[in-house]
C-alpha cells in the first residue's frame, strides 16, 4: 500500500509543476485522496461487501468532488489533476500512467445492465478537461483526448481525438508530416492539432510542397535515364540548365512568413 502511495506521489510531482513538496501533494491533492478511498472501496467491492464499497465511494465524492465507482479498475501511477467533477463508471478500466483532468466522464451510453458500459483506457492515455468518453470500447495506449471532446468510438494507440463528436487524428500521419517538414528544413512546431484555419493551411502547404518536390525530382531523374544520348552529351545539355534535379526547399523564407 505504501509503495503504491509513494508511486502516486512521485508521479504527481513529476507531472504537475505546481507540486512543491511531498507534504503538499499528500495533504492538498484531491485526486490522490480519491484514489486512496477507491483502493479501500474496491477492496470491499471485490470481497463482496458491495454496500460498504459504495458508501466509501460516496464519502470520497463528498470530500473530493470525484466520483469513482468501487467496481472500476485503476492502474498504477494514475494522476487525476484538479479532479472536480470527474466521474468513473462501474466497469471502467484505467491503465497505468494515465492522466485525467477535471470534469471528465468515463461512462456508458446504455441503460441496460450489459457487461461493459464505460470505456477502457490503455497505458499512458491523457484525457483533457471536460472530455466525455462514453461506451464500452478501448482507448489505445498513448492516445490523447482533447478537452471538451465527446468520444463514442475506439481511439487507436497514439492517436488524438478532438471535437464534438470526436474525430480521430492519426499519429502516423502527423509523424510523416513532421518528417517531411524536417527534411525540407522547415520548423513545423507552430502547426497545431486544432481547427485553426491557418494551422490547417500550413499542414496542406507542407504536404503539397513535400509531394511536389519529390515528384519533380523523380521526373528529372526519369528524363535523364530516358535520354538516348545521355552518356554522349555533356551534363549541361541533357536537361535544361535551370532544371532542379535534386530536392530543395527554401525553409528560411517559409519560416519568415509564419513567424
Amino acid at each position: 500500500m505504501f509503495d503504491r502511495l509513494r508511486e502516486d506521489i512521485a508521479c504527481i510531482r513529476e507531472r504537475d509543476p505546481a507540486a512543491r513538496s511531498t507534504w503538499e501533494v499528500l495533504t492538498c491533492y484531491p485526486g490522490l485522496h480519491a484514489l486512496l478511498f477507491h483502493g479501500w472501496a474496491h477492496a470491499c467491492w471485490q470481497a463482496g461487501f458491495r454496500w460498504l464499497g459504495r458508501f466509501i465511494s460516496h464519502v470520497s465524492r463528498f470530500l473530493t468532488g470525484i466520483e469513482i465507482h468501487p467496481g472500476a479498475k485503476i492502474g498504477r501511477r494514475v494522476f487525476i489533476d484538479h479532479g472536480m467533477g470527474v466521474v468513473v463508471g462501474e466497469t471502467a478500466e484505467i491503465g497505468d500512467d494515465c492522466t485525467i483532468y477535471q470534469g471528465v466522464t468515463l461512462g456508458g451510453t446504455k441503460l441496460e445492465k450489459v457487461a461493459k458500459r464505460p470505456p477502457t483506457l490503455g497505458r499512458a492515455v491523457i484525457v483533457g478537461a471536460n472530455a466525455q468518453v462514453l461506451g464500452g470500447f478501448t482507448v489505445g495506449e498513448g492516445a490523447r483526448i482533447g478537452g471538451g471532446a465527446v468520444v463514442t468510438k475506439p481511439v487507436p494507440p497514439g492517436a488524438t481525438a478532438v471535437g464534438n463528436p470526436a474525430r480521430i487524428i492519426a499519429a502516423e500521419t502527423d509523424a510523416q508530416r513532421e518528417a517531411a517538414a524536417a527534411k525540407m528544413g522547415f520548423s513545423a512546431y507552430g502547426v497545431t492539432q486544432g481547427d485553426d484555419p491557418v494551422a490547417l493551411a500550413m499542414k496542406g502547404l507542407i504536404d503539397n510542397a513535400s509531394g511536389h518536390e519529390h515528384q519533380i525530382a523523380l521526373l528529372w531523374q526519369a528524363i535523364e535515364k530516358l535520354s538516348h544520348r545521355a552518356r554522349e552529351l555533356p551534363d549541361d545539355e541533357r536537361v535544361p540548365a535551370d532544371a532542379q534535379k535534386a530536392e530543395a526547399f527554401d525553409a528560411e523564407r517559409l519560416n519568415r512568413l509564419v513567424k
